[in-house]
């Protein structure tokens, strides 16, 4: 399906890519943008190896519910070229206008804090993740062609507990850089974006080593439930 990537700012259209149900499933549950790459039939978060990142306010569907227009806050520019969109064919007048467009971003006023009550935390859709458990089961069942689920699956058990220990890596820097900042008093915006991102990568395919092994989800829910029993 293809994703129309527009600014919350102004709405200037950023890039156009291609989700899948997996990637629009991450998409959701870490509002970071995720694509299906067709010609790598692999996923892909924007922002994994650049740090620009495009922050998810929200998806609306077309009238003939084939396409999705997301709305975003982009975290840097867009294009790998250093431009803040791909559409800017002009690279040194797109960066001058990207560089004024940031420093006007950078002196609006911050909008201060939303207050959460102490009685009425705020929920954390931990529900969520049935649907997405229930679509690497869907997948695991019909192992449609293309799907990284599947490819994951196909590669055993040890490919996927190597990829389940690569993403726990992941976390843990994104982690330690996020507590940098944090030391430092530097803007976190970005690192704990990253750690979000890290952390919903970690857990996608902690969930799909569970389905290779098929053990679900509830054995280990029920342990957890078990340990903390009061």
């Amino acid at each position: 399906v293809p994703v129309v990537v527009q600014d919350e700012a102004d709405g200037r259209v950023l890039m156009v890519a291609c989700t899948d149900v997996e990637a629009l499933a991450l998409t959701e549950a870490t509002a970071q943008l995720h694509f299906y790459s067709r010609s790598r039939q692999t996923l892909w978060r924007k922002g994994e190896t650049s740090g620009n990142t495009l922050r998810v306010v929200r998806l609306d569907l077309d009238c003939d519910r084939d396409a999705i227009l997301a709305t975003v806050r982009p975290a840097g520019p867009t294009c790998h070229r250093g431009t803040r969109s791909c559409f800017d064919h002009e690279p040194e007048t797109a960066e001058a206008d990207e560089a004024a467009d940031w420093v006007e971003a950078a002196v609006r006023p911050v909008e201060p804090p939303t207050e959460v009550a102490v009685t009425h935390p705020q929920p954390q859709r931990f529900d969520w993740l049935e649907t997405l458990w229930d679509t690497i089961e869907d997948r695991r069942a019909r192992r449609p062609a293309g799907s990284y689920t599947v490819s994951l699956l196909d590669s055993g058990v040890d490919a996927v507990a190597r990829k389940v220990t690569e993403e726990a890596t992941e976390v843990l820097i994104a982690a330690k850089d996020d507590a940098a900042a944090e030391a430092s008093g530097s803007d976190r915006a970005a690192t704990s974006t990253a750690l979000a991102g890290e952390t919903a990568d970690l857990l996608y395919h902690a969930l799909v080593l569970l389905a290779e092994r098929g053990l679900p989800p509830s054995a280990a829910l029920e342990v957890l439930q078990n340990r903390h029993a009061s």
